[in-house]
C-alpha cells in the first residue's frame, strides 16, 4: 500500500484539482487569517492557539502569515467533531506537522525541525481521505570551475516530491512521501565542484573536486504520529530511502540554501546522511522541544544511483531539537556510523553536529533566512575533521533573491594517497554569492534566471595543484511548479 499510495500520488501532480495554494514567500501576500479553531474537546479561547489560526480561504493561504508564538492546542477530537475527511472543506483544517504537534510550517527534511516562520512551498489537493502535496524544483546549470583541477560542465539537476496524509478519528496521522532526482542523468561522476570530495563513481576511485549525484530515488518514507496530551506527540518515521536524526534540514530543504545550485562542502559533515538506504526513527515532542532517535544503515549509497539497496540498520543517532521562538531552530545531534565509505569498509566514524537557523518575515512576502552549523567528523583512530557553514539568502518583496555561503572544512580527501586511501589533511575554505531573478508562468510555475560566482582558498602546499586560490562560477535556469 506503501508503494502504491506514493505512486498515486506522484501521478497526480498534473491533475491537481482545486489547489490550495502553496506558501507565498516569492508570491504576492495572502489575505489576513480567520479567528483560530480549536478542536481539542474541551473549547478554549481563540488567543490561546495563534499557530492554526487559519485564513477563510485556504487557497489563497501563506502558512508564514500564521503566529506560532505559544502554541497551546490539543489534539483533535475527530470523532466527536462527526470528522469526515472525504468530505469536510479542507480550508477548515488546521495545517499541522506530520509528527503529530506543531505548525506545518515546523517540517523539515525527514524529521528535522526549521523555524515556524519558514514557509511551506507545495501545491495541495484532497484526493479521497488523503490530503497530497506535490513540489517540484528543476535546475539546468553550466558550471565552471577554474584552475588546473577544474571543469567545465552543462548538467540537470532538482527534485521532485509528493506527499499523502490521512488524519485519524483518534488524532493520529499517517504521511506517507516520495522524493525523486534528475541527478543521475548527468553521469555518476557528477558535476565539477572544487574542494568537495566524497562516494565514488566506479567503486575504486573517490571522487575528489567533484559534487556526487543523489540516487533517483532520494526519499520512500512512512510518518505515524500521534497526540498524547495538549502539548505532546509521539512519532515513528521509516524510509527507504529516509534520513535519521542527525543534523540540519537537507541543505536542498533549507530557505538559507534551496535557492543555490551549489552543494556545500560541508555536505558529509552535516547532512550526507540524508539519504540513507534504511532508516528508523522514534521520538517524542513537547511543546517546542524534540527529542528521537534513529537506527540506521552507515554505508553511504554506492556508484548505482538508480537501485535501492539493502536496509541493514547497524548505525546509530540521537538528536534534540528546539524551536525557541517562531524565528529560531537549533538542534545538536550525534551518531556512531558505521563503514560509511565504501572504498575504507573497514573504518568507522563517529560524528557531531550542532546549528541554528533563523528566519525573519517582513513585508508583504519577504523573508530573510540564514545557517549557522558545526560538523565533527572522528574515525576509529581518534582523528577529528571539522566543518563550519555559514549561509544566508535574502528575498525582499518582489522577484529576486540574492543568497550568501561561506564555509571553511579540516579534509584528507584531496590528495589521496597511491593505493587510494586518504592523505594529508589540510584546512580549506570557499565563499559564494549568488543572485536569482523569478517570473510567474501560471499559478503554481515559475522561471528563474540567476547565477553565482565563488572564491576558493587553498593552502600553500596546494596551490601547485589548484592554483592561487582559484575562482569559479555558474549560470542556471530553474523550473518551479509550487
Amino acid at each position: 500500500m506503501f508503494l502504491t499510495t506514493l505512486g498515486g500520488a506522484l501521478a497526480a501532480l498534473p491533475l491537481l484539482a482545486e489547489p490550495a495554494a502553496q506558501d507565498h514567500a516569492h508570491h504576492p501576500a495572502a489575505p489576513a487569517a480567520t479567528a483560530p479553531m480549536d478542536h481539542s474537546q474541551h473549547a478554549k479561547p481563540a488567543q490561546a492557539m495563534p499557530s492554526q489560526a487559519m485564513p477563510a480561504d485556504h487557497a489563497t493561504m501563506d502558512h508564514s502569515s500564521m503566529d506560532h508564538a505559544a502554541p497551546d492546542h490539543a489534539a483533535p477530537d475527530h470523532a466527536a467533531m462527526n470528522h469526515d475527511m472525504a468530505g469536510m472543506d479542507h480550508a477548515a483544517m488546521p495545517m499541522q506537522s506530520s509528527l503529530g504537534f506543531g505548525p506545518m510550517t515546523r517540517d523539515g527534511s525527514g524529521t528535522s525541525w526549521q523555524p515556524d516562520a519558514s514557509h511551506h512551498a507545495g501545491v495541495h489537493s484532497q484526493i479521497g481521505d488523503w490530503m497530497v502535496m506535490s513540489h517540484a524544483l528543476l535546475n539546468v546549470v553550466y558550471d565552471d570551475q577554474f584552475g588546473p583541477r577544474g571543469d567545465s560542465m552543462t548538467f540537470l539537476a532538482g527534485m521532485l516530491m509528493t506527499s499523502a496524509r490521512r488524519d485519524f478519528s483518534d488524532g493520529s496521522s499517517l504521511t506517507l512521501r516520495g522524493m525523486t532526482s534528475p541527478d543521475p542523468l548527468m553521469g555518476k561522476e557528477g558535476y565539477p565542484l572544487l574542494l568537495a570530495a566524497g562516494e565514488t563513481a566506479d567503486g575504486v576511485v573517490g571522487l575528489v573536486d567533484r559534487q556526487h549525484p543523489h540516487d533517483l530515488f532520494m526519499e520512500l518514507s512512512a510518518t505515524y504520529a500521534r497526540p498524547i496530551g495538549p502539548k505532546d506527540a509521539v512519532f515513528a518515521y521509516i524510509g527507504l530511502p529516509g534520513e535519521p536524526a542527525f543534523g540540519p534540514p537537507a541543505f536542498m530543504h533549507r530557505m538559507s540554501a534551496m535557492d543555490s545550485p551549489e552543494a556545500p562542502i560541508t555536505h558529509h559533515w552535516l547532512d550526507s546522511t540524508h539519504i540513507t538506504f534504511g532508516v528508523v526513527t522514534a521520538g517524542w515532542i513537547h511543546d517546542s522541544l524534540k527529542l528521537e532517535t534513529s537506527a540506521f544503515r552507515g554505508r553511504e549509497p554506492d556508484q548505482d544511483r538508480y537501485d535501492i539497496e539493502s536496509p541493514d540498520l547497524d548505525s546509530y543517532a540521537v538528536r534534540a531539537s528546539w524551536n525557541p521562538s517562531p524565528e529560531w531552530s537549533v538542534q545538536a545531534s550525534w551518531a556512531d556510523v558505521t563503514s560509511p565509505e565504501q572504498l575504507e569498509p573497514d573504518e568507522d566514524e563517529t560524528r557531531l553536529s550542532a546549528s541554528a537557523i533563523h528566519t525573519r518575515r517582513f513585508g508583504d512576502a519577504g523573508w530573510w533566512s540564514s545557517t549557522i552549523a558545526f560538523g565533527r567528523k572522528t574515525n576509529d583512530h581518534d582523528e577529528s575533521k571539522d566543518g563550519w557553514l555559514f549561509e544566508t539568502a535574502l528575498h525582499p518583496t518582489g522577484p529576486w533573491t540574492i543568497f550568501a555561503r561561506a564555509e571553511r572544512i579540516e579534509t584528507d580527501e584531496l590528495v589521496p594517497e597511491d593505493h587510494g586511501g586518504h592523505g594529508d589533511l589540510y584546512v580549506v575554505s570557499k565563499a559564494s554569492i549568488g543572485v536569482v531573478h523569478d517570473w510567474r508562468l501560471a499559478e503554481h510555475m515559475t522561471f528563474g534566471l540567476g547565477g553565482l560566482v565563488t572564491l576558493n582558498r587553498v593552502p600553500d602546499m596546494l596551490e601547485p595543484l589548484y592554483g592561487n586560490d582559484p575562482t569559479a562560477g555558474m549560470l542556471f535556469v530553474r523550473f518551479k511548479v509550487e
